[in-house]
C-alpha cells in the first residue's frame, strides 16, 4: 500500500468510527481504532466486529457496551460469544446451536441461566457463610490480662 494509499485509510476509520471527536474517544477507551464489520450483539450490549484484513487473532474483537465506560472487564463477554471471539468457532452464536444437540433454538431451554460477570471486587462479590470459631482475634485494648 502506497503512502498515499494508507493515509486515505486513516481518514476513512476516522469516518466510519464517527468523525473525529468519536474516533479520539474510542481511542482513548479501547487504546486502538479498527475498522470492520458488525457481526453481532450480546445480552449485555456488547458489539463484536470482523476484519478479515488484520491477522489471525486480531482480526475479531469487542467493543463493550458504552454505559459501563471504564470498568468493562473479560467476564462480560458471554460464553456463546467467547467461543467466536476466541476463533474456537467460525458459526456466529446465533448459528451455532448444535453444541446443544437440540434441535430446538439455543435458547429455549429452562435449564440454561444467564451470564454474570465476575463480581469478585465489588460489593455483589460472594462471601461464604463460616460457621466455625475464629482462633484469632484482633485486640481491641480493653484485655485484662495485659503484661507490665
Amino acid at each position: 500500500m502506497s503512502s498515499l494509499g494508507k493515509i486515505r485509510y486513516f481518514f476513512t476509520i476516522i469516518y466510519r468510527n464517527g468523525g473525529l471527536w468519536k474516533s479520539l474517544w474510542k481511542l482513548g477507551r479501547f487504546d486502538t481504532l479498527k475498522d470492520g464489520r458488525n457481526v453481532g450483539c450480546d445480552a449485555f450490549g456488547n458489539q463484536y466486529f470482523e476484519n478479515n484484513y488484520y491477522f489471525i487473532g486480531r482480526s475479531r474483537w469487542v467493543e463493550y457496551n458504552k454505559s459501563v465506560k471504564l470498568e468493562y472487564d473479560a467476564t462480560q463477554i458471554t460464553p456463546d460469544w467467547y467461543g467466536w471471539l476466541h476463533y474456537r468457532t467460525d458459526r456466529l452464536p446465533d448459528q451455532d446451536c448444535s453444541k446443544f444437540q437440540l434441535k430446538s433454538c439455543c435458547r429455549s431451554q429452562c435449564w440454561l441461566l444467564n451470564h454474570q460477570p465476575n463480581l469478585s471486587g465489588t460489593t455483589q462479590a460472594y462471601y461464604p457463610y463460616d460457621t466455625t470459631r475464629s482462633r484469632i482475634a484482633p485486640w481491641d485494648g480493653t484485655s485484662i490480662c495485659s503484661r507490665r
